[in-house]
């Protein structure tokens, strides 16, 4: 570029040949004042402005302030020549921030570029929106942007900038960005044939579907169908094979997309799923001499494991996992140690069981000593996350050894972990104490208020613990020196229980008060008022001390510290008070149990360590916290820490108390949130969907759907419990059906589960047919039908939902009786709510006669059997049948349909074991014959 223009390649020599910044800066005011000249006159061409909106980029470049060519670089946008526009850009990006009066000018420009059928100027603007990207221009040129990525004539480059270019908006500015709006549209992409726009979708699908997983839902399938394809079936282009690894980062952005979602139900998924984890990982068993494809490998490894510990646990996929995880943090590569550390505290956050961690204990210890501290900070949360009863105290005790020479970086997190941990898995409280008090002595100025906070609270409401936690903080305080959090502790706790202590030897009152007031002179003012609350309780308990007592009272009633001189003087007027005076004893009488509460030390660590761009879906510290986080997602968090063993992470309320609420006793339970449930799809609705649906509830086979593009046939079999259906998805047109997705909505899981027995293929050919099948089971009574979605792209996004003709009288098995053996279960029965009944209009043949054979074949096909000579009038029809169900067994059905000729209306009377059941099949048969009719 700078070849082409001669002023600024010899601006730029100028600038290079100064020796001193002097001569620098005076070359560069020479020019600023030229180009302001040349812009003030005028009459400047294109060239013109470009070269000389070039030296302004480069000064700009060189950190200088630019205060000229923001108006002449708008001009260059609207530029019909690629390097005019080019320049101009560049200086829209760099010169311009993102609320700049200017941006609004080039607004319309830059929608001009994307509009145009020219791939390179669509691609300067896309650059553009990514990196300025405004609020404003978001909402702007959003719409825009979405068409570039959804248009059929896009340049596969295009779209790939267009998927980053909304990647990049959406982070800056989600709540513009319509995600629920556009997902399945955004969705069908994932199936595009060029890997490099799969890749940049799937990056825009993740951060959109952290916010919105039911929206993206349809997103799982798609994920395990292009894994399974790359893994299994090989199919992807020979330029996409990374050191023979078929496209690792989009391997590696799949195996994550999949761990937001809760494991899949659909067996056919899983059973893929568990072929392409097994693949990877039998694919590196055996590591590789080749760094590359062992970096490449290890990356999709890694994330498998991950998924797989999603999955299941128990499955032997993860017993695969631990063994290569063993291997990996004893490699002699940083980045596999480090991933390896990390990827075993995923699995101790989520394993049943940590016997297969507890045999590299000691390796995961000597990680802590580690060259490189990002591998120490994942041994530390490894520790962390293994900890449980039986190894805490060693845990604990080699948390508490390292402390002493731990990176400054990494102590405060520690100090937190061991205080954690060790309330968490305290064996006995003597041992906590022990363990706390070391750690407020190794650590100093890393022990947050909480740690000591939470140490007062166990002790005051522990009664067993007070006289022995009384001598040994006051065997700390003996030390030469004291850390001020250990001065804090020990004055609140000899204050309130040191008379428990003061008759033992070595223990009496003047040796506590000399003791802890030795360390007073080097604390602050917070401090030595907590210490002087301390005195006055001493007051109290100790009289044979009360004139030394009296004497630090009045010298600190003449301090220039408001908060101590106040203490001072109030405690000096109590203390002065006759012996015989009661309000000293009720001013400091003992302080009572503090109210149960949640430890703030795990909304402390929570708040420490933040989140990451992309939502972890698992926490540092074992299953129990992981199970409770899940449910804090859910509804809301209630109840109490015990004294020692109780510690819940409560997160999210208690970022909203201080510190020092953190004693209070204050109700932390969240407002209470039902959980989203899944969005039931939009039925496409009509006449004659209807009157398909209606006539496939009692036939074996026949047109679900039908329009100009496609055509969905269905033929099934029940038997028992279970069914088969098998869809026929017909493309009516000439051109392919690209991007073919085909989910099932089920109202009540738990009582009919329907699943493809395979994958769906995601191209339907011209003119051809394809076929699917569909397994269901009937588990209990259901009264919602399965809900068909087909979504496709036939030059437009196509979205098509349908009822399926999956009813509870397809579980029927017809059972034939005798008129006395009807009439007595009739009875036995009886009437409401196990009887459902109705009357409805109804119309005659042709020959003005009821339709006898329609109405049998209604009844038989909804699987009951006619039962003849029940009923003495033959119009009538008397059926029976039985429900299978998976569950709930057997539920036995009975009914009489009664047609009259002269009134033209029909009664229908249904009696069952089940009132559910008896409502549907009236229901059912009723909308046949009446949409018949």
């Amino acid at each position: 570029m700078a070849a082409n223009m001669r002023g600024l390649t010899q601006f730029i020599a100028d600038i290079r040949g100064a020796r001193v910044r002097e001569l620098e800066e005076k070359r560069i005011n020479k020019e600023m004042a030229n180009i302001r000249k040349k812009f003030k006159d005028g009459n400047l061409d294109g060239y013109q402005k470009k070269k000389y909106v070039a030296k302004i980029i480069f000064t700009y470049i060189l950190g200088y302030k630019v205060d000229v060519g923001h108006m002449e670089a708008v001009n260059l946008i609207s530029s019909t020549k690629y390097s005019e526009k080019q320049i101009g850009y560049l200086a829209v990006t760099l010169l311009m921030h993102e609320n700049s009066d200017f941006l609004r000018l080039v607004v319309n420009s830059i929608r001009k570029d994307l509009d145009e059928n020219n791939e390179v100027n669509n691609c300067l603007a896309l650059h553009a929106i990514a990196n300025v990207g405004s609020s404003e221009m978001a909402e702007a040129l959003l719409e825009d942007v979405h068409r570039l990525l959804i248009s059929p004539t896009s340049q596969t480059f295009v779209k790939k900038k267009a998927a980053l270019t909304l990647l990049r908006l959406y982070r800056k500015h989600p709540e513009v960005i319509p995600a629920a709006e556009w997902a399945l549209r955004l969705v069908s992409i994932m199936d595009d044939q060029d890997l490099g726009v799969v890749i940049c979708v799937t990056s825009l699908v993740m951060a959109l579907a952290q916010d919105h997983l039911d929206a993206y839902a349809v997103c799982y399938t798609k994920a395990v169908d292009r894994l399974y394809r790359l893994v299994i079936q090989h199919e992807y282009p020979a330029t996409y094979a990374y050191y023979k690894v078929p496209s690792p980062w989009l391997q590696v952005k799949l195996l994550r997309l999949l761990q937001y979602y809760p494991p899949t139900d659909d067996a056919t998924l899983r059973n893929a799923l568990h072929e392409v984890l097994q693949m990877i990982m039998n694919n590196s068993a055996e590591p590789s001499r080749n760094v590359q494809h062992n970096n490449a490998q290890h990356a999709v490894l890694f994330e498998a494991i991950g998924l797989a510990i999603h999955l299941d646990t128990n499955s032997p996929l993860v017993d695969t996992a631990a063994v290569l995880l063993a291997r990996f943090i004893s490699s002699k590569e940083t980045n596999v140690r480090y991933l390896g550390l990390d990827t075993m505290a995923h699995l101790a956050a989520r394993a049943d069981s940590l016997a297969p961690l507890k045999k590299h204990q000691g390796t995961i210890i000597l990680s802590l000593r580690d060259k490189d501290i990002s591998v120490r900070r994942r041994a530390l949360d490894l520790l962390y996350s293994m900890c449980d009863v039986d190894n805490s105290e060693l845990i604990v005790g080699e948390l508490l050894r390292y402390l002493k020479v731990a990176d400054y970086a990494l102590r405060e997190e520690m100090v937190l972990k061991i205080a954690i941990l060790t309330e968490k898995y305290a064996s006995s409280y003597k041992w906590y104490v022990d363990t706390i008090l070391q750690l407020i002595s190794a650590a100093g100025d890393h022990v947050g208020d909480e740690v000591w906070y939470r140490v007062v609270q166990i002790i005051t409401n522990t009664e067993d613990l007070q006289e022995y936690a009384a001598r040994v903080v006051f065997e700390h305080l003996k030390a030469p020196a004291a850390h001020e959090s250990l001065v804090k502790v020990g004055g609140y706790i000899l204050g309130e229980y040191g008379h428990l202590i003061a008759n033992e030897p070595g223990y009496s009152p003047i040796e506590q008060f000399q003791a802890l007031h030795s360390k007073s002179q080097f604390c602050p003012a917070a401090t030595r008022s907590l210490l002087l609350s301390t005195y006055i309780k001493w007051v109290n308990v100790f009289p044979e001390i009360k004139p030394q007592l009296i004497n630090i009272f009045e010298r600190y009633r003449h301090v220039l510290d408001a908060e101590l001189q106040q203490r001072a003087c109030e405690f000096y007027a109590l203390a002065c008070r006759p012996d015989d005076d009661e309000m000293l004893q009720n001013v400091c009488e003992e302080m009572p149990p503090f109210p149960p509460r949640v430890s703030g030390l795990m909304s402390r660590l929570n708040r420490k360590l933040g989140d990451t761009e992309d939502k972890r879906t698992w926490i540092h510290g074992g299953k129990e916290m992981n199970l409770e986080r899940q449910l804090t997602k859910r509804k809301a968090t209630k109840g109490a820490a015990g004294p020692v063993n109780g510690s819940a992470p409560a997160s999210g309320t208690a970022e909203t108390e201080g510190v020092i609420n953190s004693l209070a006793g204050l109700d932390l339970s969240a407002p209470s949130h039902p959980p989203e449930s899944e969005a039931v799809p939009r039925l496409n609705g009509g006449p004659s969907i209807d009157k398909w649906l209606n006539k496939l509830t009692y036939s074996v086979e026949g047109v679900l759907y039908e329009d100009v593009q496609i055509q969905i046939g269905i033929k099934s079999r029940y038997q028992g419990h279970l069914g088969q259906l098998a869809i026929y998805f017909g493309n009516k047109v000439s051109a392919p059906l690209t991007s073919f997705t085909s989910t099932i909505y089920v109202n009540d899981p738990e009582a009919l589960s329907a699943t493809f027995a395979k994958i769906p293929p995601n191209v339907l050919a011209p003119r051809t047919q394809s076929q699917q099948i569909l397994h269901v089971e009937c588990k209990k009574v259901f009264t919602s039908v399965p809900i068909l979605t087909v979504s496709f792209l036939a030059g437009a996004h196509q979205s098509i939902s349908i009822r399926l003709p999956i009813t509870i009288t397809k579980f029927f098995e017809g059972v034939k009786f005798g008129q006395a053996d009807f009439f007595e279960r009739w009875k036995l029965i009886g009437g409401p709510p196990r009887e459902s009944q109705s009357v409805f209009p109804i119309s005659l043949d042709s020959t003005g006669h009821i339709d006898i054979g329609r109405n049998r074949q209604v009844i038989f096909g909804n699987h009951l059997e006619i039962l003849e000579e029940v009923d003495s009038n033959s119009s009538n029809i008397v059926g029976a049948g039985i429900l299978h169900t998976s569950v709930d067994g057997k539920v036995g059905c009975l009914l009489r349909l009664e047609p009259n000729r002269e009134a033209k209306l029909c009664r229908i009377t249904v009696r069952s074991t089940s009132e559910d059941v008896a409502g549907e099949v009236r229901k059912l048969v009723e909308n046949v014959l009446k949409a018949e009719s």
